[in-house]
């Protein structure tokens, strides 16, 4: 996945080009669908500064072997990002896990 289908992704399937963003928290790593998008006045990114981000956060999910489990949520979700709340996907990295928590 590149950022560019991750963008398609998220577009497909609420209407905007959500932020995303990788959490660590209590020791769990998140993917996490922000409730600002590209097409808001106020969002903080230019588009190529967005594409970058989602280019980075592309390649850690490849490079955490997370892209189908991220893909499929996202389809089959019900939940969608809204002011002040998140959607969080969680990521089972099993034995690996403690790679990406130092």
């Amino acid at each position: 996945m590149t950022g560019k289908e991750l963008q398609e992704l998220l577009c497909d399937k609420w209407g905007h080009s959500y932020d995303v963003q990788l959490r660590r928290t209590q020791g769990k790593i998140f993917v996490q669908v922000m409730w600002k998008y590209l097409e808001q006045a106020s969002f903080p990114l230019t588009e190529a500064e967005y594409q970058e981000h989602l280019d980075t956060v592309a390649n850690y999910l490849h490079a955490m072997g997370s892209v189908e489990k991220v893909q499929t949520f996202i389809q089959k979700t019900r939940e969608r990002p809204r002011l002040g709340k998140a959607v969080s996907i969680p990521l089972d990295l099993g034995d690996r896990a403690s790679e990406w928590l130092v």
